[in-house]
């Protein structure tokens, strides 16, 4: 009787521990998918001013500037699911590396310093945005592979652990950027 109550003490310590890391796992995803939150909001506070300073730079390219502040304005809607905030950013991504050949591509944006400080402020919150999605990326992994593995698959199914998608770039993101297309798009 004695080793019975033992194996059973046993093995609901097992499961103890195995939920727990399910959970550890989980808030460890949507802890680094509120980082990326943070830092999207980041990004679409930023466009507004971009915008502005282009559009006075750059009014023959109306197109693109307004599809950037569409997108913005998708984003910031509230009661976003993490799905629908993942998806406006990477539709996002494209027409802001556009916005960044642009630049490039002309001289007088180029020399307007407050374009370019606020490009240089775009790229450190890309650069960020992209580190951030591979430690999301990551977790994500780790927290499905838990869930799939046995015997912590038993506990997850019991306790209906379900599971997160990754960040993962678009195919039009995969493809070099035609900046005529956009600015013509």
């Amino acid at each position: 009787m004695m080793e019975f109550l033992i194996g059973v003490a046993v093995i609901l310590v097992i499961g103890v521990l195995i939920y727990n890391t399910l959970v550890s796992r989980r808030n460890q995803c949507d802890n680094i998918f509120a980082s990326i939150d943070a830092l999207l909001k980041k990004r679409y506070n930023l466009i507004p001013n971009l915008v502005t300073l282009m559009k006075e730079s750059m009014k023959y390219e109306k197109g693109l500037l307004e599809k950037v502040t569409e997108l913005r304005a998708k984003a910031m809607r509230p009661n976003l699911t993490p799905e629908q905030k993942i998806a406006i950013a990477d539709e996002l991504t494209q027409p802001l590396h556009g916005l960044m050949v642009a630049v490039e591509n002309y001289p007088e944006l180029r020399a307007n310093e407050q374009i370019m400080q606020l490009m240089r402020t775009l790229n450190e919150i890309e650069e960020q945005i992209a580190a951030a999605r591979r430690a999301y990326n990551q977790a994500v992994t780790d927290y499905n592979n838990a869930r799939q593995m046995f015997p912590s698959s038993l506990i997850a199914a019991w306790f209906q652990f379900g599971p997160k998608e990754l960040f993962e770039i678009p195919e039009v993101e995969r493809r070099n950027i035609d900046i005529k297309e956009l600015l013509n798009g």
